[in-house]
């Protein structure tokens, strides 16, 4: 999910193959957002998909594998067809799906991509998926604001991220939009801005880590990214 404009590393979009229709439909699903550069999607992504499923009581997650973020370095990052194909190398197809539907839309903003999944898909009651590391950087995405009053959002912990994001500055600022971790359940069902952290078992696994160590190399420390 880019936070600004497009990198330039998508190669275009899917070829028809895609569940999700760019044109949109009157499913009635609750569904999760998991955006990200799946770069590559790892066995982590699919853990977040999975307690996402359990804890908020989806019928789906969806993994918005992004067409480039901004945050992030274009060195080393693979061309958009090979990460989707990663992504759906952890996804079941079901529950979990793997999608380019944003470079397909051609939005440039997270903002932009959930309001235009809103209007496409009015039946679908979605929460937003992040590590509490995107908590912590939520201030630099572009308007911000408008993506809490558009989504719930469900925060999940990240080893060396959590202080910092619950106490950092969106998270301030949505205190009192917080829900308590046992109400997580009815979350999509919540008008936003609505939030919830979601206690659970920390992963260290890393995109980053698994490219080092495909290269033969791994990065010091557990999560560096």
């Amino acid at each position: 999910m880019t936070r600004g404009p497009a990198s330039g590393t998508s190669s275009g979009p899917s070829s028809g193959t895609d569940p999700l229709p760019v044109r949109g439909d009157k499913r009635r699903l609750r569904v999760g957002l998991l955006g990200g550069s799946f770069n590559p999607a790892h066995a982590g992504h699919r853990q977040v998909a999975r307690l996402a499923l359990a804890r908020l009581r989806l019928d789906q997650v969806w993994l918005l594998v992004s067409p480039g973020n901004p945050l992030k370095p274009r060195n080393g990052m693979a061309p958009l067809a090979d990460r989707l194909d990663s992504a759906r190398g952890i996804a079941d197809g079901r529950r979990i799906v793997a999608t380019d539907i944003e470079c397909r839309l051609r939005t440039r903003y997270t903002r932009d991509t959930l309001l235009r999944l809103r209007q496409l898909f009015p039946c679908v009651r979605f929460v937003w998926l992040m590590g509490a590391d995107g908590l912590a950087e939520l201030p630099r995405w572009r308007r911000w604001r408008d993506i809490v009053r558009a989504v719930p959002i469900a925060v999940l912990p990240r080893p060396g991220y959590n202080h910092r994001a619950l106490s950092g500055a969106a998270a301030r600022r949505l205190a009192h939009a917080r829900h308590p971790g046992d109400a997580a359940t009815g979350l999509a069902d919540s008008a936003p801005p609505a939030w919830v952290f979601l206690p659970a078992r920390q992963t260290d696994i890393s995109a980053t880590a698994l490219r080092s160590s495909s290269r033969g190399t791994w990065p010091e420390g557990p999560g560096s990214r």
